[in-house]
């Protein structure tokens, strides 16, 4: 029985393949390879990745964190 694998968390290193900011979202495609996507990339681009059944890795909640969190921990 294989074990799943949890994916690796997302860094500030990570950036978005169409645009350069960070990325929040990892695809990785059913025939192989990855994409990483901002939040508005990974989005606009949300219908044709589950069509096409990829893996989705979101963790745009961290967005939703960090401008909660008080000023000086930003």
């Amino acid at each position: 029985m294989a074990a799943a694998i949890a994916p690796e968390a997302l860094t500030a290193a990570d950036r978005c393949d169409r645009c350069g900011a960070r990325a929040y979202i990892r695809v990785t495609l059913p025939g192989g390879g990855e994409l990483l996507f901002c939040v508005h990339h990974g989005r606009a681009h949300q219908s044709a990745l589950r069509a096409a059944e990829a893996d989705i890795q979101d963790e745009s909640h961290a967005l939703e964190a960090k401008a909660s969190a008080p000023e000086g921990e930003r």
